[in-house]
This record gives structure tokens, sequence and C-alpha cells, in this order.
């Protein structure tokens, strides 16, 4: 069987080994995050699909991970309130899964999101990483000159949370 499927994988010129498939039936077979690593929670940075642009950082816990998977929209664990986060439940917000990834030892996930609304911050930003602080560093850095926003404010949030 395996000389079989090398001579079709030689003769039509693809550039895949046998090993290669073995081993990717192996990375399929354990897309599963590791929720025991850390307690039950796992980081999750969410990044928009189009752009690359990170748009958070939040976490996951079991329950999160798979109304995720199920829904085709990002739900998380608050660890503030102690309790499951749809994104965009109140703002309309939502952010549609277009890809799912997983760090090398399953205990970092990465979502690739379309964002609804335009706004992944619940301070109205596109990004929850709107602050930048610019270089150089030399001691002392941090100063009003060096820190600026880096991405638009899309909506007032006394607005949406009322």
């Amino acid at each position: 069987m395996r000389r079989h499927v090398k001579n079709i994988l030689r003769s039509s010129r693809l550039a895949v080994s046998l090993p290669l498939i073995m081993h990717n039936k192996s990375i399929l077979a354990t897309f599963t995050p590791d929720f025991a690593k850390s307690g039950g929670l796992l980081p999750v940075v969410t990044q928009c699909a189009e752009s690359g642009r990170v748009l958070m950082l939040a976490y996951m816990n079991g329950e999160a991970w798979e109304k995720t998977l199920a829904s085709g929209e990002a739900h998380y664990y608050s660890r503030s309130r102690k309790m499951l986060w749809h994104k965009g439940e109140s703002s309309g917000n939502v952010q549609k899964i277009r890809a799912v990834r997983l760090d090398c030892d399953s205990d970092a996930i990465l979502l690739l999101v379309e964002q609804i609304g335009g706004a992944a911050c619940h301070e109205g930003y596109v990004s929850c990483f709107f602050r930048e602080l610019s270089g150089p560093f030399p001691p002392g850095a941090v100063t009003r000159e060096n820190i600026a926003l880096c991405c638009e404010k899309k909506f007032d949030p006394q607005e949406v949370y009322k």
C-alpha cells in the first residue's frame, strides 16, 4: 500500500511525501486545545483575517471553545465576570470565525475573524491595542510624547453599553 501511494505521488508530480501525509493526519487528529495546562483557561489572540491586524487578547475555556466552533462566532471566558461571553452580544460587533489555529503546545489559540461592526475593543476602537509607545527606548522613554493612538475609534461605549 505504501509503495502504491508513493508511486501515485511520484507519478503525479506532487511535492508531497508519504511521511508528510502521515504527519498531517496526526496533526489533524490532535487539533484539540489542552485546557488542563493552565487551569482550564487558554489565551486567545484574535486577528483580522483580512488585514492581519491583532484585534484583541482574551481567554477561552472548554465551553467557550465548543460554542465558538458550533456557532462560527467567537465566545470567550471573562476572567473578571467569571462567565462565558459571546463577543458582540451587547454591541453587535460580533466576530465571525474564518480560521482557528493552535500553537505547537496546544495551549494558545489564534482566531482569524471577520470583525462585524468594525470595532473589537469595548472602548470603541478597531483594536484593543489602540495605544502605541514608539521608540527609541532610552531610560525614561515612557512620556506623553512617545505615546499615541494607533487606530480609529468606531463608537462611543457610553452610547453602546447603556
